[in-house]
């Protein structure tokens, strides 16, 4: 005795193996280098692949060469401060890497001295803090 949620899963699973399966076409090849070459010097100036990152402000105004060479400057000065901190913050990890482990060589260092110190000063406390 199936119960309905039984029978709509058994109807299902017949169904799902009475369907066949559909042979898709097989994709074009991708165009070519030239094919592509052709289609982008093709196309005209107006075309939105060349606009539509273009600031809309800017089309036409007079004195935008002189703004495109500011921009170009400002973007090469902050490109150039990147860099910079980018060097910066290399020889800084750098410096880090070298402390820790020097602290991680004192710390050692300091251990195996205060066991010396344990065992000069203490020598039965230390015998039985092994035990």
């Amino acid at each position: 005795m199936l119960s309905v949620v039984g029978r709509a899963r058994g109807e299902a699973r017949m169904g799902s193996k009475a369907k066949k399966r559909v042979v898709l076409p097989t994709r074009p090849a991708p165009p070519t280098v030239e094919q592509i070459l052709e289609d982008v010097q093709g196309a005209p100036s107006d075309d939105p692949v060349f606009t539509a990152l273009a600031p809309e402000d800017a089309a036409g105004l007079p004195g935008r060469a002189e703004d495109s060479e500011a921009q170009q400057e400002q973007l090469y000065q902050q490109s150039q401060a990147y860099v910079a901190m980018n060097q910066r913050l290399q020889q800084a990890g750098d410096g880090l890497k070298r402390a820790c482990e020097q602290l991680r060589r004192a710390g050692e260092e300091l251990e195996r001295e205060v066991g010396q110190v344990k065992q000069v000063a203490l020598p039965g406390a230390a015998a039985a803090s092994l035990g």
